[in-house]
């Protein structure tokens, strides 16, 4: 029978994470509620943009959640060419999240409801920055392909990183908002020194085990907040030995945009480039694209 830590059971806008140590594997789950509204309240995105949205910020918890420190951060980038969105950013970073699209909206709207990611990214790539607590950055790219965001995450870790990783994302809207979710489950990057790496071996028993069982979560199951982040890894992983849940962060939105940063990044351009920024009024304006401010800066 499976055992699992004695923690308050938590339900949205948390990240969990859970190890099998019988079978080499970590993973994590989230649910964004109210966190997720906020984000997308900064800008009046059109439904597939917050679908997409709700996608790519699902995704960088998940995989931010894999790093250790507070001040460790995970950045995605996706960008196209010759697709409908410009760009699509997010980050996380102790648990604070944050994201922007940009897009053409005349060319979305002839789109229909529910776009491909071909249709909107064309020959587009994702970039995924991880910078470390020691602020060591690290990073990896590929190619937009397949139906979703996360199959592109996916051959992130299996190309990149040769760690078998499943993920499985979803989202939903209505009357009260959009809500999304996610799971990401991994085979544990190495084994017992001595022995072959279990990140090369694709192959894996153990691993085939653990993602048969991940691969059965349904998206009304993600998105059940009567069910438990724990009770998720619960009713997946029930029959392991062993189920080891810690809590992991309360996520938030977390732009940390302020008039004093932008000040500071100004006061590193020369003065006659900075008198170019000027306004009529003598004023800079910074705009923040993540939360839809314009700081006024009278330096």
């Amino acid at each position: 029978m499976a055992e699992t830590t004695d923690i308050t059971e938590t339900f949205s806008d948390a990240l969990m994470g859970f190890t099998l140590p019988g079978r080499n594997a970590r993973g994590r789950i989230l649910r964004l509620d109210s966190v997720l509204e906020e984000v997308l309240a900064a800008h009046d995105y059109p439904a597939p943009i917050t679908h997409l949205l709700g996608e790519v910020l699902v995704l960088g918890a998940l995989m931010g959640g894999l790093l250790k420190g507070e001040n460790a951060q995970l950045t995605m980038q996706a960008q196209t060419n010759g697709g409908v969105v410009n760009l699509l950013v997010c980050d996380y970073r102790g648990g604070a999240v944050r994201g922007y699209a940009d897009f053409d909206a005349e060319r979305l709207a002839n789109l229909g409801a529910n776009p491909g990611l071909a249709a909107l990214f064309g020959d587009g790539y994702l970039a995924i920055t991880f910078e470390t607590e020691q602020r060591q950055r690290y990073q990896g790219i590929v190619p937009l392909e397949g139906d979703s965001l996360a199959e592109a995450c996916e051959a992130y870790f299996s190309q990149s990183e040769q760690i078998p990783t499943l993920i499985r994302v979803a989202s939903r809207a209505g009357a009260s908002g959009r809500m999304a979710a996610g799971l990401l489950i991994q085979h544990l990057p190495d084994g017992e020194e001595g022995r072959e790496r279990l990140n090369v071996r694709l192959d894996h028993p153990d691993w085939e085990h653990v993602a048969v069982l991940a691969a059965t979560i349904s998206h009304e199951e993600l998105l059940d907040t009567r069910l438990s982040l724990e009770g998720i890894a619960w009713r997946l992983f029930h029959e392991e030995e062993e189920v080891r849940v810690h809590a992991g962060a309360s996520l938030s939105r977390g732009c940390r945009c302020s008039a004093a940063h932008y000040e500071t990044i100004i006061a590193r351009f020369p003065p006659d480039e900075q008198e170019a920024m000027r306004g009529a009024d003598g004023v800079i304006a910074v705009d923040c694209a993540f939360c839809s401010r314009t700081f006024a800066l009278a330096i």
